[in-house]
This record gives C-alpha cells, sequence and structure tokens, in this order.
C-alpha cells in the first residue's frame, strides 16, 4: 500500500498542530461555535495537540479569527463580522409605554 503523506512532512512519529483559542466564540454564528467546540476548545487561552489533517486543518481554517496555530501568525479581527447582528428591541413600544 501506498504512503499516502503529503511532500514536506517527516514520516515516522504522528505530526500535531498546537491550536490556542484566543477569541471567545461567544455570540459567534452556531456554525463556527460548533466548529471550536469540535476541535476540543472550551476556555479562552486554552491550547490542544490537534493530529495534522486535512479535516482538522479545514476547521482551522474556518475559525482562524478566533483559533491561532503555533507557527503562523494570529491577527485579532478587525470588526466583528461573524457575529450575529440583531436589530434592537421592540418590547419597549409594544407595551405601549
Amino acid at each position: 500500500m501506498a504512503d499516502k503523506t503529503p511532500a514536506g512532512r517527516a514520516q515516522g512519529a504522528p505530526q500535531t498542530l498546537k491550536a490556542t483559542l484566543m477569541k471567545s466564540a461567544i455570540g459567534a454564528r452556531p456554525e463556527i461555535r460548533a466548529t471550536v467546540e469540535s476541535l476540543g476548545l472550551r476556555r479562552m487561552n486554552q491550547t490542544r495537540e490537534l493530529p495534522d489533517n486535512d479535516a482538522v486543518r479545514g476547521m482551522l481554517r474556518r475559525v482562524a479569527f478566533l483559533v491561532a496555530v503555533e507557527g503562523e501568525p494570529w491577527e485579532r479581527p478587525k470588526r466583528s463580522r461573524y457575529k450575529i447582528w440583531r436589530a434592537r428591541s421592540t418590547k419597549k413600544h409594544k407595551r405601549g409605554n
């Protein structure tokens, strides 16, 4: 059977990535929160060693604005484009006050 390791990676010990949750997922879309949770990140500044495969790299790419990967620069987002923007409450006006 042929070895399917991508070019440039050393064979032998399993490769891992260190990912750290740098920004909270509170207020993010449910898909983003689910991705962070599936990576096993629960608390701010928590670091996890994850297997280096295409699935994990894809998940890290989706949440790159929240998660820092060791060896790659992490830049804090300029504006929260991933948040759920809600209209202002109209409860006060419905009550008649």
